[in-house]
């Protein structure tokens, strides 16, 4: 099952994560990694504040809708274009101070923001429904689509069987890359048991390469067949930081009681 196929389920976890980011500007996608965008809304070169509110807007009415993208990019374009911020243009990268001519807005571009934000909300919002069910449904499989768009790595890990908490999803957890239409299936112990998986797979093995982030220096360790700033499981931050206060909470109650 792809991705994109569970835009227009019931949105309520996935509009939960996505409003409760804050709003970051940034020039470059690599200013942004991974995990920080659990916490923050951002469009690399967008530096108009009300111009980022306009497009989170738009987002926020397309994951509570469960609109198309055709619907996302007509209520957005002639927005961005009356405010400039279409084609290429000129920028100052804050980072190095130079002038550079840089892609803005686009169809592609709009594409492309459409379908992160969407894919890493409901991600995220599958990921707490996950830890609030995998008592009686401890195990995920992973959902590769099948086709010939499917990276070679995501094929082979397609049918793998693993608990939930296995620490393979904290760096494996779909999306695993730009474009990437996979997905997981929660699994009970007794469908795991029918498909001859007692305990779920060994986790595949991971290949590790180094990647350079050119804004900051840091080399980072990226496992392959997931692309450079993905290597992340989209909303677990977030659900950790919530289990968080939970136990505080609860201790707080059993401090008083």
């Amino acid at each position: 099952m792809a991705l994109e196929a569970r835009f227009d389920l019931a949105p309520e976890k996935a509009l939960a994560f996505f409003r409760a980011k804050g709003y970051v500007t940034s020039f470059a996608w690599q200013d942004v990694w991974q995990a920080e965008h659990d916490a923050a809304f951002t469009v690399a070169k967008m530096a108009n504040l009300d111009l980022l509110r306009d497009v989170r807007a738009a987002v926020d009415r397309a994951l509570a809708d469960g609109s198309t993208f055709e619907t996302f990019r007509e209520g957005l374009q002639g927005r961005l274009v009356e405010a400039g911020w279409w084609g290429k243009g000129e920028m100052v990268d804050p980072l190095t101070g130079e002038a550079k001519l840089v892609q803005m807005g686009s169809p592609r571009r709009l594409r492309t923001i459409f379908r992160v934000n969407l894919q890493t909300a409901y991600s995220a919002g599958h990921w707490q429904q996950i830890q609030e069910t995998k008592d009686t449904a401890p195990y995920l499989m992973y959902d590769a689509v099948d086709d010939n768009a499917t990276r070679e790595e995501h094929r082979a890990w397609d049918g793998t069987v693993l608990p939930a908490d296995d620490p393979w999803w904290s760096s494996h957890m779909p999306p695993n890359g730009w474009n990437c239409r996979c997905g997981v299936i929660q699994l009970s112990a007794e469908q795991s048991r029918a498909m001859g998986k007692d305990v779920g797979d060994p986790a595949p093995a991971s290949r590790i390469r180094e990647y350079t982030n050119p804004r900051t220096g840091e080399v980072q360790q990226v496992p392959e067949g997931v692309d450079p700033g993905w290597a992340y499981n989209p909303g677990a931050s977030r659900v950790e930081q919530l289990q968080r206060q939970l136990e505080d909470k609860r201790r707080e109650w059993r401090d008083g009681a």
